[in-house]
């Protein structure tokens, strides 16, 4: 029997497996898929949330600590797997900021000690050449970085390859309760018995706790991106314009998105998103016009109310825990996530207050 069953192989899951074998519980973790294909792959890997200061203090303390842990976590594990999931440090430019907006970001940034820029004209343009030329100043964070979620987790996935029993292509059908206490899960291969369960299961957390009367408010919400086979050095920051995002990779591709959909379950893309979302990239910046679209692709993002996550025990279960609905923030806010997890499943001093995430918590 495992002492620690994660459900759910997102970078959510993968993090949080990660943390319980590094605390020396075994783990088991289920996923009915692949392993980082679900959100955690479609996402584009800013390690920032998109405008900070709308999100509540308690996004913003987890967002904080996994910034400062990015670093030496990315570096770990390109030592020990070989795979760069491409950390880079190319600060936030933001270009639709209306007045009493900026003045709410400069109140936030003098708040929370962080570094902000404001920037116009000729120094603009020399920062972001491309750019199609602005009269109106724009809000730069020099210090936000970017990471490459596909690599992410793989590099992530294989760290855990030895240390964990990984099963994919398993889907969980039901969670096994006996006297009120989590005791395994039921999957089409039969029961995983395990001491202590764990959902990470992005978008689908909700379906699987139905059974016990009480869910989480977690829905999916498809977004569709695109992404441009740029050259390195074309675009130079990550550009936000009316609630679209650019990212320039390291190779020079360029991903644009992104569309907020409420289409159930359905991953599906569409003609319209893809236009729009051209429309606004080549809008932004000329050169895209001369930049073949490699690819356009969906996916769920897990929507909670307030984009506040769900982090900690299930009520009146005993061994049941959940670590899900992140909405837009699950990789900017995934390691502090996983730690606060660990935490709790262990009963250790919590780096942030969890009250924030219960699940019985008032959001905002």
């Amino acid at each position: 029997m495992t002492d620690v069953l994660v459900i759910g192989g997102g970078i959510i899951g993968l993090l949080t497996a990660r943390e319980i074998a590094d605390a020396g519980a075994s783990v088991t973790l289920v996923e009915m898929g692949q392993t980082g294909r679900e959100s955690s792959w479609a996402g584009g890997g800013i390690v920032s949330p998109l405008y900070p200061w709308r999100y509540a203090d308690s996004v913003s303390e987890l967002v904080r600590w996994s910034q400062r842990a990015y670093p030496n976590l990315t570096t770990s594990l390109y030592d020990e797997t070989g795979i760069d999931p491409e950390y880079s440090v190319n600060g936030m430019l933001m270009l639709d900021m209306p007045a009493a907006e900026l003045s709410t970001a400069q109140r936030w940034a003098e708040r929370l000690d962080v570094e902000v820029q404001t920037i116009e004209g000729a120094i603009l343009h020399e920062r972001e050449p491309q750019l199609e030329p602005t009269r109106d100043p724009a809000l730069l964070l020099p210090d936000v970085a970017q990471i490459r979620p596909p690599r992410l987790a793989k590099a992530v996935r294989r760290s855990l390859e030895r240390r964990i029993a990984l099963r994919e292509r398993e889907e969980v059908l039901e969670l096994l309760i006996e006297n009120g206490r989590a005791v395994g899960v039921r999957t089409p291969r039969g029961d995983i018995p395990a001491h202590r369960i764990v959902i990470c299961a992005g978008a689908w957390t909700a379906k699987l706790l139905e059974q016990l009367g009480t869910a989480p408010e977690i829905r999916p919400v498809r977004g569709q991106m695109l992404l441009f086979y740029g050259r390195p050095g074309q675009i130079n920051h990550i550009s936000l314009h009316r609630e679209n995002y650019a990212i320039p990779r390291r190779d020079g591709r360029v991903l644009f998105g992104s569309t907020l959909e409420q289409t159930g379950f359905s991953k599906s893309t569409t003609a319209e998103a893809k236009e729009a979302l051209y429309r606004a990239a080549v809008e932004l910046f000329p050169i895209l016009r001369r930049t073949p679209i490699e690819d356009h692709w969906a996916g769920l993002r897990p929507g909670s109310p307030s984009g506040i996550p769900y982090i900690g025990p299930y009520p009146g279960v005993e061994g049941l825990y959940f670590n899900a609905g992140h909405y837009r923030n699950g990789l900017v806010a995934a390691p502090a996530s996983a730690r606060l997890l660990a935490n709790l499943l262990f009963e250790q001093e919590p780096i942030v207050p969890p009250e924030p995430y219960a699940l019985d918590a008032t959001r905002p």
